[in-house]
Formats: structure tokens, C-alpha cells, sequence
């Protein structure tokens, strides 16, 4: 199983960047998947996450309302619409697998199996 996330940068505040995860995963769909990242010195945290269907997705309050989480079943990838980016969204951002046909929730990262190596978002003032 590989997650392969991408599209992290630099951008100044204000901007929109999009983030992918592509995922090897044999049933994508059966997967929820979530968004997590991780600031210097701080723990990682959650930041959206999406079911298999597409249908329900679910957001941290810190990104409610700027950041839209999607997925294309199809293409096997998660997708991460960042837009109004601030300068607290810096931070290294993982996506996740919670498991193959698990159907229940979680806000943990304790509780997503598989993981991605992460890609940087660096947004500038």
C-alpha cells in the first residue's frame, strides 16, 4: 500500500493550493480518508476527512469554511482545496487510509492505517 501525497509549495497568504494524494490502494473506495498535518513542534492534527462515497466529509474548525476535501474514486486520489491560506496552515500535510471497510470516523491519526510521506505548505505573510 503507498498514499502519494503532492502539491505543497510556498504561497503568500491569501492564496489557494491544491494538494493530491494518489493511493495505491486495491478498494480505494472502501477507504475513508482523511488530511492531517503537522507544524514544527507541534503534533500531528487533523484536518478533513471524506468517506468512501464522497457523500460526508468532516472538518477541523480551524479550516471550515477555506479548505474543501474531495476524492475521485475513479483516478484513486484524494484531493485538498486550500483557499483564504494563512500563515498558521503552514505545516507539512499527510493524507491517510482508515482501513478497508471501515465505516466508522475518527479525528485520530491513531486510527488511520496507512499513511503518506507528506508534502510542505509553507505559507508566507
Amino acid at each position: 500500500v503507498q498514499l502519494q501525497a503532492s502539491g505543497g509549495g510556498l504561497v503568500q497568504a491569501g492564496g489557494s493550493l491544491r494538494l493530491s494524494c494518489t493511493a495505491s490502494l486495491r478498494t480505494f473506495s472502501g477507504h475513508i480518508m482523511g488530511w492531517f498535518r503537522q507544524a514544527p513542534g507541534k503534533r500531528r492534527s487533523f484536518v478533513a476527512g471524506i468517506d468512501g462515497s464522497g457523500d460526508s466529509t468532516k472538518y477541523s474548525d480551524s479550516v471550515k469554511g477555506r479548505f474543501t476535501v474531495s476524492r475521485d474514486n475513479g483516478r484513486n486520489t484524494l484531493y485538498l482545496q486550500m483557499n483564504s491560506l494563512q500563515t498558521d496552515d503552514t505545516a507539512v500535510y499527510f493524507c491517510a487510509a482508515r482501513g478497508a471497510r471501515i465505516t466508522v470516523f475518527s479525528y485520530s491519526s491513531e486510527n488511520y492505517a496507512f499513511w503518506g510521506q507528506g508534502t510542505e505548505l509553507t505559507v508566507s505573510s
